[in-house]
């Protein structure tokens, strides 16, 4: 198709839009982040009048930052590593071998994208109310009750899509491995992980950045001892005032992991979900 010179414009024109619809916000987050807190009390400037680093060394003593990124940390690596694994497990299952109730079992991991989050809220809350009543076992404010919970809305998406991956996948490279003496299993590790790394990496972080910046379930399963970032930052705003230079720069800062791992493995991400998606 040619392109005419109008379309070009129009083209341009709303490139630049979103452009600029991106980048202004993260330019307001970043200036303010760089500002004194005297400067950001007033009208916003565009043009800093003082730049000081001064707000990303405050935002580890006036909160207890550092905690709270060690929690999320935790949470949000183990919940990641489980939800890959169990993934890779079923959808290989899916992709690979018949079973009865096969067909739905995928529709009703399909299904439940449909359902908002907050309609499994209170199901967990009381599901670990009747465990903690009947075992003992704390999981609400423990690591464990939300590494369970995440992985709840993580593991279908992944599942769908590791699925639609592996299904892309030739069966002779397994069955070669197979007919060589190695087992189903083997051949999963040896051949089909290697060859489906794109896939798993899209799964691995599209879990990994639910997780990191999940703030509804979090403010009702975890408590001070095991609080993450995304409830962390509202420490910032007390009753009487808003360290809004602190809290923009502790937001750089929690969003620094996740703008890191998405530019490494960014050329791995769009393999895995572009075939994924294909499938």
């Amino acid at each position: 198709m040619i392109e005419t010179r109008n379309f070009r414009i129009l083209r341009n024109v709303v490139l630049t839009v979103l452009c600029l619809w991106v980048a202004i916000p993260l330019y307001v987050v970043v200036s303010t982040s760089l500002k004194p807190l005297k400067d950001v009390a007033g009208l916003f400037q565009w043009i800093p009048r003082e730049i000081t680093a001064s707000p990303y060394l405050d935002i580890w003593t006036t909160v207890p930052l550092a905690k709270y990124f060690q929690n999320s940390l935790i949470i949000t690596v183990c919940a990641t590593l489980c939800s890959v694994t169990v993934a890779v497990l079923a959808a290989y299952a899916i992709a690979r071998l018949q079973f009865k109730g096969k067909r739905a079992f995928s529709l009703t991991v399909l299904s439940t994208q449909m359902f908002p989050g907050i309609l499994f809220l209170l199901p967990l809350y009381l599901i670990f109310t009747q465990i903690r009543n009947l075992t003992g076992l704390q999981l609400q404010g423990s690591y464990l009750g939300l590494i369970i919970t995440y992985m709840t809305f993580t593991l279908p998406f992944a599942i769908w899509m590791l699925s639609g991956y592996f299904a892309s996948i030739p069966k002779e490279l397994e069955e070669a491995s197979m007919i060589d003496g190695t087992g189903r299993m083997g051949a999963l590790i040896r051949v089909i992980l290697p060859v489906a790394k794109p896939g798993i990496i899209a799964v691995a972080v599209y879990s990994f950045i639910s997780a990191w910046g999940e703030v509804l379930f979090a403010s009702v399963l975890t408590n001070e001892a095991t609080k993450t970032l995304s409830l962390g930052l509202k420490a910032y705003a007390s009753e009487s005032d808003v360290f809004w230079n602190q809290l923009m720069a502790a937001s750089v800062v929690v969003s620094l992991p996740v703008l890191i791992g998405f530019i490494l493995v960014q050329k791995h991400l769009v393999a895995g979900l572009s075939a994924g998606a294909v499938k």
